[in-house]
């Protein structure tokens, strides 16, 4: 089955209409899922950037996903959303979301990651599997404990944080579902060529 390659988006302070040309170039190109991640944007101005990002993954026929903000996943009525460890309870989010909507959970612990599945997670992100520049903390996580989730629970799970093209092959053997990407593609210079060459490393996995 072929590996899915998951964008989560960084603006890295461009203006709109280049963020969302850089988004548009990657989902033509063959990225699977998109996140849109905003931390520091007002409730207006995430909703009214969601709908235009939402404009572009319809076009392509993608899955997008909400980080964080399960009333804009509903008012624009994206694919899913996801949360982190301080978001809501899975639980909570599950049933805010309805049965339909795809809930994706972070999970860096196998204890997160069952109880992620036990209360409704479809898919987990587990990283930061290598040092990363976004603006979200975060904690390394080992290749031992991403093989230790893939191997006790039964949904999907991506590696996510720091992830290059240079070191994909790092996983082979983790059973993940493939890799989320940041900056490697959101600050690409050519994101098109970008894409293509992680997703070929993916399919090394």
């Amino acid at each position: 089955m072929a590996k899915e390659l998951y964008l989560v988006t960084s603006r890295y302070d461009e203006n709109e209409e280049t963020f969302l040309e850089r988004v548009n170039t990657a989902c033509a190109n063959g990225v699977t899922f998109v996140q849109l991640r905003e931390k520091d944007l007002t409730t207006r101005a995430y909703y009214e950037l969601a709908i235009k990002v939402k404009k572009i993954t319809d076009r392509y026929h993608l899955p997008l996903i909400i980080d964080d903000r399960i009333d804009i996943c509903l008012v624009i009525d994206a694919s899913g959303a996801h949360i982190g460890d301080d978001e809501l309870p899975v639980d909570v989010a599950r049933k805010l979301l309805g049965p339909n909507k795809i809930l994706g959970v972070s999970a860096k612990t196998v204890a997160r990651a069952v109880e992620a599945e036990q209360q409704g997670a479809d898919y987990l992100g587990t990283g930061a599997m290598f040092p990363t520049q976004t603006k979200v903390i975060t904690k390394p996580t080992s290749k031992q404990t991403l093989k230790e989730i893939t191997k006790t629970v039964d949904i999907p799970v991506f590696a996510i944080g720091g992830i290059k093209e240079h070191n994909i092959n790092t996983l082979t053997d983790t059973n993940i579902v493939g890799v989320a990407v940041v900056s490697e593609i959101m600050q690409a210079p050519n994101i098109a060529d970008k894409v293509k060459q992680l997703k070929e490393a993916i399919s090394l996995l």
